[in-house]
């Protein structure tokens, strides 16, 4: 019997069409990458390496979040393990803008290789998205709230609110459809499907999506939603875990302003970190890149921070929660992939050198 190879090329085509995305990214950023180092040349060392240890501890923290979630829907998975799905997740949504939901798909493959119900784990990446946006949008309420004491809130700021709050309630009805009925969610999934057919296929002659597989989706979330598990206690820890995300974070945005020594207050923090964040989400460009950085100085000047110390700010501000977490990200995805590829090579030798029952029986016959 010979060993059984297609995967294996697959799985390093996967590989490859990453690194090829990384190495785009960085090439058409490489002119902010610039303007980072030199932005990090000007602030105090201690306040950045500050910084940078807050950001490793929300990475630290998002897998912790993931730990209550696969708990949630009846899943045991180390700490290790989802410290690098994370974190390889967040590579991943940064070079494919998606609002932080394609990252799901690492979560999904590495449940395939470990044999675990990729139903339960699909839901679990559509919760992690919903407590995400939720805990966001309460920073957001906030910053808004000082954005117009100064009178300097704006249109496209609202408009991404309300993006983000119908991604939001779109997720969460799904889960609710999925949890009263399976039937309801598949038919409700196949009119979005072909609506979405219909209105793509004058551009690109083709089906956008498979609507006859809706059904089958919607049972795999169904199957999912069905192992949701626990008390309303434990349905808690995965939204503190969130909000706690978001406490760090606004902790890295205030020890950049301590390194520059920009004179802040709270809602001007928090106001600048909800806002970049939000359009994080909501940009059509990978990681928000171009987008952010042209509109984050603009709102944390019109938060009464000169402009100057704003591009610097949020320069410093990218290179640790953007660059960091993408060296970080790739290195776990690399990492993943390697696993994979190994553990793949292992089970086909395994199969070439075990052959069925009823290969073992036509031999005796």
């Amino acid at each position: 019997m010979e060993i059984n190879h297609r995967r294996v090329p697959m799985r390093k085509i996967i590989l490859w069409i990453a690194v090829i995305a990384a190495i785009i990214f960085i090439v058409v950023s490489i002119t902010e990458l610039e303007r980072i180092a030199a932005a990090m040349s000007r602030g105090n060392w201690l306040f950045i390496l500050l910084a940078l240890a807050l950001q490793i501890t929300c990475l630290i923290n998002n897998s912790l979040t993931y730990r209550s979630l696969y708990r949630l829907v009846g899943l045991d998975e180390s700490w290790r393990q989802l410290w690098l799905l994370s974190t390889a997740s967040t590579f991943v949504n940064m070079i494919a803008p998606s609002g932080g939901l394609v990252g799901v798909a690492v979560f999904m493959d590495a449940a395939k290789q470990r044999n675990q119900p990729t139903a339960r784990v699909m839901v679990a990446g559509i919760l992690f998205a919903i407590y995400e946006y939720i805990s966001l949008l309460c920073v957001v309420v906030l910053g808004f709230v000082a954005l117009i004491r100064r009178h300097n809130i704006t249109h496209s700021e609202i408009a991404a609110a309300f993006i983000l709050l119908l991604i939001t309630l779109v997720l969460s009805a799904i889960l609710y459809i999925g949890y009263r009925s399976q039937k309801q969610l598949g038919d409700l999934m196949f009119k979005m499907a072909s609506l979405a057919n219909r209105l793509t296929g004058r551009f690109i002659h083709r089906e956008l999506i498979q609507a006859e597989k809706a059904h089958s989706l919607a049972k795999e979330i169904g199957e999912g939603i069905a192992a949701l598990r626990g008390t309303t206690r434990e349905l808690y820890w995965p939204l503190i875990f969130a909000l706690n995300n978001k406490l760090l974070l606004i902790g890295v945005l205030t020890s950049i302003f301590l390194s520059l020594k920009v004179p802040f207050s709270l809602g001007t923090v928090v106001a600048g970190y909800g806002i970049a964040q939000l359009f994080f989400y909501v940009t059509p460009s990978p990681a928000g890149i171009g987008f952010v950085e042209g509109l984050f100085p603009l709102t944390l000047n019109a938060l009464n921070v000169p402009f100057s110390m704003a591009v610097l700010i949020t320069l410093i501000y990218r290179g640790i929660t953007l660059w960091f977490s993408f060296g970080v990200g790739f290195y776990s995805f690399r990492r993943l992939q390697h696993t994979s590829l190994k553990d793949i090579s292992t089970n086909d030798r395994s199969e070439a050198g075990n052959p069925t029952n009823t290969d073992s029986s036509a031999s005796a016959q």
